[in-house]
């Protein structure tokens, strides 16, 4: 209980603080997080929850040997960057080299991955019991729902604010907590995606038929008590309408993508004979277009005068792609993106600003820490989204859960492709929770030992978190 009760709440504050970029919080949400650990019950746990334990423990042991490479002042097998070198014939006087091109900025970069790997496995022990799962969705969801609320109402009251500091960016664009927009849009998106679910959940379950009857569909939903579906109805149209006021594009285009295809997942047993999976695809794109007219003008005028993606983040990715080549096997050194980028820097790209990430976090990441632990993690991303699809398609109930994890981390995978969103701890955080909730469910449950969150009203839902 204890632990549960830690890391809702870091699953629920985690977006507020700016987003959690300042170290300071990183450090926090790392202490509540390691506390949470220290007093979890294990008894819960079954073999293949031990296994997934052991590969996030791998891909900690990659870290640490990275970390260690680039610290020590005696790596083991790391060669010391040239920087050094030249800097000591510059200046005429002997200098400690490093494996890193800034010395001991690994160790404060470090936080980040940290936290998501406490998240992650915090989420595969506490989640396995189906009750916690359950309750993370709604946690997820409700502050999700919060979240939005006050990003709409802060965009109409005060647009040049974000909580009590000044907005220097994305004056004309609905941020919530964060700071940035698109980081802001993949967060409300997500969140949508998991209060379709549920209020599509909770729709099946009060009929009586095994199978949706789409010509009573309507008069079945009517027939439901206001207060099981009016309020999750309201928080899923919040949610979208603050998604479409950050108008970012990739954040909209990838959480609508990814809320159409998992509503199609999990309706994919009640369609009509004469609809077809792909049928249902179509038609739930035509609906997104829809609202994205209806609620996104300014996402469609984005795209008609900028495109897919900004020239000069296409630049950005080529010269990352030479610091890639240049350091190869333990990169420049955790969290040092930023005085490695200027030599690199295409004159393709506008002298304007300083580039401080590579708007690409596999591409970032593989230029910080190296190949060989960038492809352990892809390796890992890879293994997690095949259990969640054999979780999703091989459970009977609770498919929910891992439906979730998965079309999250889809929009958190693909949106940090071209963007950082996984690299701001308020929005993965959360969602490397649910990750391993959703890993967690897609073995079945090791049992039922809370009270689950089947007919929640929103008091209700407060009460048992």
């Amino acid at each position: 209980m204890l632990s549960a009760t830690i890391v809702f709440f870091v699953v629920a504050a985690a977006p507020f603080p700016f987003g959690s970029t300042n170290d300071i919080a990183i450090a926090f949400w790392c202490l509540c997080l390691g506390v949470a650990l220290t007093f979890v019950s294990t008894a819960g746990l079954r073999r293949r929850h031990l296994r997934l334990l052991g590969g996030i423990g791998l891909i900690a042991v990659g870290y640490a040997f990275v970390l260690h490479e680039q610290l020590s002042d005696h790596p083991w097998i790391a060669p010391f960057q040239q920087v050094w070198t030249q800097t000591a014939e510059l200046l005429g006087t002997p200098i400690s080299p490093s494996a890193s091109i800034v010395k001991s900025q690994p160790l404060f970069a470090l936080g980040a991955p940290l936290a998501n790997i406490l998240a992650i496995t915090l989420g595969i022990i506490i989640c396995a019991d189906r009750g916690r799962a359950r309750q993370l969705l709604w946690v997820i969801a409700i502050s999700g729902a919060a979240y939005a609320a006050y990003g709409v109402l802060s965009f109409l009251i005060e647009p040049t604010m974000i909580l009590w500091r000044d907005k220097k960016a994305y004056l004309g664009s609905v941020t919530g907590t964060f700071i940035n927009r698109n980081t802001a849009a993949a967060y409300f998106g997500s969140c949508a995606i998991i209060w379709a679910l549920l209020i599509i959940e909770q729709i099946r379950r009060r009929i009586p038929e095994r199978r949706l009857i789409w010509n009573r569909l309507a008069q079945d939903i009517s027939e439901l008590p206001p207060r099981e579906i009016v309020p999750q109805a309201a928080a899923l149209l919040i949610c979208l309408i603050a998604m479409f006021m950050t108008v970012s594009r990739a954040g909209v285009g990838l959480s609508l993508l990814a809320l159409i295809v998992s509503c199609v997942v999990v309706l994919r047993k009640d369609l009509p004979p004469r609809v077809g999976v792909g049928i249902a695809l179509g038609a739930g794109g035509l609906v997104a277009l829809g609202l994205l007219q209806l609620f996104g003008g300014q996402v469609s005028s984005r795209f008609d005068s900028q495109g897919l993606v900004d020239e000069g983040r296409i630049e950005a990715w080529k010269s990352t792609l030479r610091i890639i080549a240049d350091h190869p096997w333990f990169g420049t050194g955790m969290g040092t993106f930023t005085w490695a980028f200027p030599p690199y820097r295409s004159p393709d790209i506008s002298i304007r600003g300083v580039w401080d990430a590579a708007h690409s976090t596999p591409l970032e990441l593989a230029s910080e820490v190296g190949l060989p632990l960038s492809l352990l993690i892809a390796l890992a991303w890879a293994i997690m989204l095949t259990l969640l699809a054999r979780g999703i398609f091989a459970r009977r109930r609770d498919a929910i859960i891992p439906l979730a994890a998965a079309a999250t981390a889809c929009v958190a995978l693909l949106h940090s492709a071209i963007d950082f969103t996984l690299q701001v701890p308020g929005y993965s955080i959360p969602f490397f929770v649910l990750f391993g909730a959703g890993l967690a469910q897609s073995f079945g449950s090791a049992g039922k030992t809370v009270p689950e969150c089947t007919e929640p009203d929103a008091a209700g839902v407060v009460n048992s978190v």
